[in-house]
């Protein structure tokens, strides 16, 4: 990122957090591309203290190939900040907002809440993430950027910016989840009354508690504290689906329910 990679990644962190303040499509990337994560982080985690806001949780996102390789990740991350958490009960249509002019996709995601007390053990299988985890919900993601190329300028880029999270919508708890199979329930998305994606998270590399391992490792190697209780939004089960203000979006789980929200211009 240049001579400089400290200026490098406050000038790329401050103009997107500039953005993201104004609701203010970026016509460019702000800057010198990060090369690879540790610079993607690097830009993340300074654009987290210029922003100042308390995170709630953390989405997770795939790395997918060739990219995982050349990287050393199949995963990504990046803040929920919890004034754009929303809880929806059954029914409710959650008003959430996206950058008009940036990049705005929906998706349907489980939603696991990490207790809080957490001693910084990753933990190493399916049991043991279980054991730490005490809460199951449907969501919605909403990924939203002030720059329209995020995704498809690459994993790094998307890291750089807040992993290119806008909010989270959370949903109704899933009941009896210890005894569930979360990757077989069945997750559909439908905007505006159409489907427009349908799998489970079987697909999903090593599924939601994977995720959650993942999230734990990245955390703790940046040194950031998650011993207070936190959401990680797992995945997007059915895809990454392009969304503008107007559009309604439900995200079905099978026999588990529904998740709402109309998307509306931030």
């Amino acid at each position: 990122m240049g001579s400089s990679l400290t200026d490098q990644a406050d000038e790329v962190a401050a103009a997107f957090v500039a953005a993201r303040r104004a609701g203010r499509a970026l016509s460019a990337y702000p800057g010198e591309r990060p090369r690879d994560l540790a610079e993607a982080y690097a830009i993340q985690d300074r654009a987290l203290a210029i922003d100042g806001r308390a995170v709630a949780g953390w989405k997770v996102g795939r790395i997918n190939p060739p990219h995982d390789a050349t990287l050393g990740a199949n995963r990504l991350a990046g803040p929920i900040f919890a004034d754009l958490v929303v809880r929806a009960a059954d029914g409710d249509v959650a008003a959430m907002p996206v950058i008009a002019g940036g990049f705005a996709a929906a998706e349907a995601e489980l939603l696991l809440h990490v207790a809080a007390g957490w001693d910084g053990t990753v933990p190493r299988d399916d049991a043991a993430t279980i054991a730490i985890v005490d809460e199951v919900r449907l969501g919605i993601e909403i990924a939203s950027s002030p720059y329209p190329g995020i995704n498809a300028d690459g994993p790094c880029v998307t890291v750089s910016d807040f992993g290119n999270n806008l909010g989270s919508v959370i949903g109704r708890a899933v009941d009896g989840w210890r005894g569930i199979d979360l990757c077989a329930i069945p997750v559909r998305t439908i905007i505006d009354g159409a489907e427009v994606g349908a799998d489970t998270a079987a697909t999903m590399l090593d599924g939601p508690y994977g995720a959650v391992r993942f999230l734990l490792g990245n955390l703790k190697a940046r040194g950031i504290r998650a011993d207070q209780g936190l959401w990680i939004s797992t995945g997007a089960i059915t895809g990454v689906h392009p969304v503008v203000p107007g559009q309604h979006v439900v995200a079905e789980f099978g026999d588990h329910g529904t998740v709402a929200c109309r998307i509306v211009g931030g």
